[in-house]
């Protein structure tokens, strides 16, 4: 059975028991001794093993993406992509973020439900107590990049990941080729890890699950649907309000004549819920149905699907301040800036693979204080959710090609013709 399937199992029996159990038994003896010594240690073994990834995809991904760069041989090139995909992205958080603060879609537990919801998740870090912006920048920049990691500052840990990819990739020796190998090695170890964890992933989504709905009743699975809605509005004012303004006056291409040439990877990036397995459809569509310069559009692909993941960074925001809502931990503006950031830098450190975002949420949860067994929820409709942001992901990664590509020669039906 394929992986999403036996997740989507996980998730009926771990959510249909979990009812059940709270209907015919809620509060006895043997059901609170089955989640506390069973379903309960399952569920967050799981967490542990994907809290315990979240720095070597992080550092390993984001060293990486900047190297793939190579902005000392690329430069206007690399630079304008890079920076259209960080003001892409944090648009695509700002939109998720307005969408949940507006709809709420995590309130309306009553008060007795959400006091059962308070587990004994995993500490991670707290954000930086001070919350101004001066504060925050300074907090950003470590003084002691292993003190930071061991502390689980992961905002530390993501700048000095980017300045050290930086240098890396401006760094040309024999030495600096063998330690980008080594990082690669570090960031291949660290995906065939991930593959492993989510292999078992629907016995811990099962175990998570039973938990949460055993404890909580049908009431939490109703806050899900407007979670879902919520996800989807933001995705799809992403996908065709600010990508059609963006290659219409950014890239000088009708929206029109974009989405329809898109057609054939935005059904790829559906069904494969991966840009990186979406990548070679996306080359093929760029070159041939939107005619973009090849040597632009290969570079811009191939980094935008390692990079620039603005699906899964409005995903990841709004996920967060969910279970937020869910849980009742308040979050003030700037722990929601943190949020934001995190999520931005996040969607580029984040793997194109299914489910890649999670060890980014739940550190996320662990860093706010937000019990991370609340991931439960969201992996219970993760996959088509996950679906639906790659789409935006793999958009974005061609809607950042047409913008890059404005003022290149593109090649011309009639040319093609005549060769």
């Amino acid at each position: 059975m394929s992986s999403h399937r036996t997740m989507l199992l996980g998730v009926a029996v771990g959510a249909a028991s979990g009812l059940t159990a709270n209907a015919v038994a809620a509060g006895s003896p043997v059901l609170v001794w089955i989640v506390d010594h069973i379903t309960y240690p399952v569920g967050q073994i799981f967490l542990r093993l994907l809290f315990m990834l979240v720095l070597p995809i992080l550092f390993s991904a984001l060293v990486m993406g900047i190297c793939e760069l190579d902005l000392k041989h690329v430069g206007r090139l690399g630079l304008r992509t890079l920076g259209y995909t960080a003001v892409v992205s944090t648009i695509a958080v700002l939109i998720g973020l307005v969408l949940v603060n507006l709809i709420r879609p995590g309130d309306g537990l009553p008060d007795a439900v959400r006091s059962l919801a308070q587990g004994g998740g995993i500490k991670a870090a707290t954000a930086p107590v001070d919350t101004s912006p001066v504060g925050m920048i300074i907090a950003m920049v470590p003084d002691n990049v292993i003190k930071a990691a061991a502390a689980g500052d992961v905002l530390a840990v993501i700048t000095f990941s980017l300045l050290f990819g930086l240098a890396l990739s401006l760094t040309q020796t024999e030495a600096a080729a063998r330690l980008r190998d080594g990082i690669q090695g570090l960031f291949d170890v660290s995906m065939r890890l991930i593959e492993g964890v989510l292999r078992f992933a629907w016995i811990g989504v099962g175990a998570l699950l039973f938990t949460i709905t055993s404890r909580m009743g049908i009431g939490i699975m109703q806050q899900l649907a407007a979670y879902v809605l919520t996800v989807l509005l933001g995705l799809g004012l992403h996908m065709f309000v600010v990508y059609s303004l963006s290659v219409r006056f950014l890239g000088g291409m009708s929206p029109v004549a974009f989405f329809r040439g898109s057609r054939t990877a935005i059904v790829t990036a559906f069904s494969t819920a991966s840009s990186n397995a979406t990548l070679p459809t996306s080359l093929k569509v760029a070159e041939e149905e939107l005619r973009l310069p090849p040597s632009v559009a290969r570079f811009v692909l191939t980094a935008g699907a390692a990079m620039n993941q603005n699906g899964t960074a409005l995903f990841e925001g709004v996920t967060v301040l969910f279970l937020a809502q869910v849980y009742g931990v308040t979050l003030t503006l700037g722990q929601q800036a943190i949020v934001m950031l995190i999520s931005v830098l996040g969607g580029i450190g984040t793997a194109g693979i299914p489910a890649g975002s999670l060890p980014v949420i739940a550190m996320i949860l662990g860093m706010l204080g937000i019990p991370p067994e609340g991931l439960g929820l969201v992996l219970g409709v993760d996959r088509f959710l996950d679906m639906c942001r790659t789409v935006i992901n793999v958009v974005g990664d061609l809607a950042a090609a047409v913008y890059v590509s404005r003022d290149a020669p593109r090649p011309s039906p009639e040319g093609e013709a005549a060769s």
